[in-house]
């Protein structure tokens, strides 16, 4: 399918596509992006649901790919996104998962290179609105749209008073915080979403306490 413009199939004016198909998967792949903090060598893309149905023909594949590349919902480069991963050597593969989900437009991506790789799985809820609900085999609720730290940490007493404690100093308000563990007393991810900007000073504290593992920062 060939598109004119990136109005074609990214608002604001939606013509054809849903903001869900569309603008909601770049969300999805820039939010993966921006958790790996670098550009993939490869990338495997599953689609369920009514995305796996209509990928191609609402432009979910390019949107998707073009948030990987760090290219926002209205850039218009997201048109030949697949086409321009490719040059740059980033391997991409979408398969078509047929397995039911709680939500039907459902993203799972793998992707990494020589030194590691992440796993995502996002949904696409509606208005370009994006929820992230798993993240390397935890689970998780991140909406992507405000500025959040992620830390990973030792499912220790008072692990989480101590991020919280750090906040609170630095007059940052907790919008939503959510704790996911895999099994008690081993490692456990702290998602936390702010209302404000989040300076480095923060982050190198918190990675300064004890039984924390990694803190990333995700910009609104």
């Amino acid at each position: 399918m060939k598109y004119k413009s990136v109005f074609d199939i990214i608002g604001p004016v939606m013509i054809g596509p849903s903001s869900s198909h569309t603008a909601g998967a770049a969300r999805i792949g820039r939010i993966a992006r921006n958790l790996f903090r670098k550009e993939p060598k490869w990338v495997k893309i599953s689609f369920y649901g009514s995305f796996a149905k209509t990928y191609k023909g609402h432009g979910t594949d390019v949107a998707i790919v073009g948030g990987i590349l760090d290219y926002d919902t209205f850039d218009e480069r997201i048109i030949h996104s697949i086409e321009q991963a490719r040059k740059k050597g980033i391997r991409v593969k979408f398969h078509e998962e047929d397995a039911i989900t709680d939500h039907p437009n459902t993203a799972r991506i793998l992707m990494g290179d020589d030194e590691g790789e992440l796993e995502l799985v996002g949904i696409s809820i509606g208005g370009g609105k994006v929820e992230i609900i798993e993240l390397n085999g935890f689970e998780l609720k991140l909406s992507g749209h405000h500025p959040a730290i992620l830390v990973v940490h030792d499912d220790r007493f008072g692990a989480i008073a101590a991020v919280s404690n750090i906040l609170a100093k630095h007059q940052l308000n907790i919008g939503h915080m959510d704790v996911s563990r895999k099994e008690k007393g081993k490692m456990a991810l702290m998602t936390i979403e702010v209302d404000q900007l989040i300076d480095e000073a923060v982050i190198d504290e918190i990675s300064s306490l004890t039984h924390i593992t990694q803190v990333t920062r995700i910009s609104d």
